[in-house]
Formats: C-alpha cells, sequence, structure tokens
C-alpha cells in the first residue's frame, strides 16, 4: 500500500523547491543541520468535497531550535504534526528527516525511527492507571528497540530529569494534572529523541506549572534537542525561539516571539 502510495505521490517541482527557500528563509542557526525540511508539503483527505488540511507547506527546522506553530483549531497544525511524527504521509510534497526521505520508507522503517528518534507530549497525558509511573515511563522502550537491562535505571534518571523521581513508585492517579504531564515528558526523553513534538502541552495546566514546563522545553533545546510545539498559549509562543503561524492548512510567516501574541487565536 506504501509503495502505492510513493507512486502516486508526485514530487515538488525545482521551483517549488525555489518558493519555499524565497518564503521561508532559514533560520540564524547556521552550524546545525537541518533536522526536518518539508518542501511543498500537501495533505488532502479525500470525502465528497476533499479537505485540503495542508497546502504547499515548506519549513526548515535546525537541530536544537525551539519552534512553536500557532494558528486557528483547524487550520492544519495537528495534520502537520502527524507528519511530522511519521505517523501519517503526505498527499504530495517531500518529507526529509534528518535528511533521509521519508517517502522511501516502509511501515517497519517509519516506526523504527519514530520510536528511535521521535518523542510526543499531548495535551492528555495517556499514561496508563494501573502501573507505577516508572513503568510508564519503562514502556516508551519497548518501541524503540532499547536494550532491557537498564530500564528502570534510566526510567529513573528521565523521572529526576522532570523533579518527579520522588513519585517513582506513584500510580498516576495520586498525581495532580501537572505531575502526570511532566511523567508524559520523561517517558517521551527516555528514549532520548532528537526530535520532541508536543501538542497543546500546557492545555490542562495552571501558569506556574506550565511555565514551568515551558523552562525545561528551552533547557533540552539548549542541549540539542529540536523541539516543535503546537500551542494556542501565549507564553509558549513568547518563550520559543522562532514562531510560524499557520492558516488554512498555509504556513503564512515567521513571527518574532514578541510579537507571536497577535498570532495565538484560541
Amino acid at each position: 500500500m506504501n509503495r502505492m502510495r510513493r507512486f502516486l505521490t508526485r514530487s515538488p517541482s525545482p521551483e517549488a523547491g525555489e518558493l519555499c527557500l524565497k518564503r521561508f528563509p532559514e533560520p540564524s542557526r547556521a552550524v546545525a543541520p537541518p533536522v526536518i525540511e518539508l518542501a511543498a508539503i500537501s495533505r488532502t483527505f479525500a470525502a465528497d468535497r476533499p479537505v485540503h488540511a495542508l497546502r504547499e507547506v515548506c519549513l526548515s527546522v535546525r537541530a536544537g531550535e525551539f519552534v512553536a506553530i500557532v494558528g486557528r483549531s483547524g487550520s492544519g497544525k495537528s495534520t502537520l504534526l502527524n507528519i511530522l511524527g511519521l505517523l501519517d504521509l503526505p498527499t504530495t510534497g517531500t518529507y526529509r528527516f534528518n535528511g533521509i526521505d521519508t517517502d522511501t520508507l516502509d511501515d517497519g522503517e517509519r516506526s523504527a525511527v519514530r520510536g528511535r528518534s521521535i518523542g510526543f507530549v499531548f495535551q492528555a497525558f495517556h499514561l496508563v492507571p494501573f502501573r507505577s509511573v516508572q513503568e510508564n515511563v519503562m514502556m516508551a522502550e519497548l518501541y524503540n528497540g532499547s536494550p532491557l537491562g537498564g530500564r528502570r535505571e534510566r526510567a529513573l534518571a528521565a523521572l529526576e530529569r522532570v523533579g518527579l523521581a520522588d513519585r517513582a513508585s506513584f500510580l498516576p492517579t495520586r498525581l495532580s494534572g501537572g505531575q502526570r504531564q511532566r511523567v508524559a515528558v520523561a517517558r517521551a526523553l527516555v528514549c532520548r529523541p532528537e526530535l520532541l513534538l508536543c501538542d497543546e502541552p500546557t492545555g490542562n495546566l495552571d501558569s506556574e506549572t506550565a511555565d514551568g514546563l515551558i523552562g525545561l522545553f528551552r533547557e533540552l533545546s539548549d542541549e540539542g534537542m529540536t523541539i516543535l510545539v503546537i500551542t494556542h498559549d501565549e507564553t509558549i509562543a513568547r518563550r520559543a525561539e522562532r514562531v510560524v503561524q499557520m492558516v488554512d492548512g498555509r504556513l503564512t510567516d515567521y513571527r518574532l516571539p514578541d510579537l507571536a501574541a497577535a498570532a495565538i487565536v484560541s
């Protein structure tokens, strides 16, 4: 099925690639290689009236960048995140992850890259309620081929990074919302991903807890992890290194973080 999909997928023309460069010049972080390169990515869902969720999206993100993606509900942000996370395929265009054309990968290869190199944090915590906090974090390594030895130690180290090592034996039901979100972040970090994708990670958090989470994202970015956050949260947009706005399936422009509030529409 994937091979047929690839055969039907139209590669972007050289002119489309040129347009990408003109509309979205690369950011100033010059020495880091691009982790994400999108060239004229479109995603259309078949229906009586086809839904054009993404339209000719171009984006380059370099290692260690902290990028916020903002826009109205229904603008295509979540569809973009699914493609970036190798959870979905574009209808047309090219997505290179660490220089690899992801359209050439079969399902197993895509799963391997996703499990090894990409972490996810969602607004809903998706924790298993009858497993301990430490066991929830350990479960992330079931999908990336990590050795069995040392799993408990690696999970504990990830929990320590988010300030929850002392809650390792607790069930998630004993934690506050902010603590559960930090467990979800630890679960994403335990596999040491190169790219962290976050979908409204502060949506269920109070302002103080959200501020602490954003601070952690900045630390991870400073250490070289690439972070993309879909958000309506003005605070995240202001503290991101770069902000991209989506309107009707298109990336319209870049905005400096201190101007990002104008792009936040709940």
